[in-house]
């Protein structure tokens, strides 16, 4: 995914880059219909011009955004797997695994619940 490119080439660490990659290839195979976009130095998944997931890094940390919304309704089920999160975003750390079948549901969620958006963020 080459819009991605220059993103995952500021990663200083090669293990933290290796994941961001591995998490948006899987995204882009897993649906192949969300359109890969990089907006505000993130790269981010829509569908039909809508957002449904964005990414961000920090030292200890590669930020998950769904969206208020997608944090509301994972809420239990993100504290059960372990994960700290704000009101806007999922921190999954650097030394645990990526939890995939989370991520597929707050992207599936998303996918579903705004099928009818017709704005970028949900109002």
């Amino acid at each position: 995914m080459e819009i991605f490119e220059d993103f995952l080439a500021n990663i200083d660490q090669p293990q933290h880059r290796a994941r961001v990659e591995e998490v948006l290839d899987w995204i882009a195979q897993k649906f192949p219909d969300l359109k890969p976009e990089f907006k505000w130095n993130q790269p981010m998944f829509t569908d039909h011009g809508t957002f449904i997931i964005g990414f961000s890094v920090s030292k200890k940390h590669m930020a998950v955004a769904p969206e208020r919304e997608g944090i509301i309704r994972f809420s239990e089920e993100i504290i059960e797997a372990g994960y700290d999160h704000t009101k806007m975003l999922v921190r999954f750390p650097w030394d645990r695994p990526v939890d995939y079948s989370l991520l597929e549901k707050m992207i599936e969620f998303n996918i579903k619940d705004k099928e009818d958006c017709a704005t970028f963020w949900r109002k």
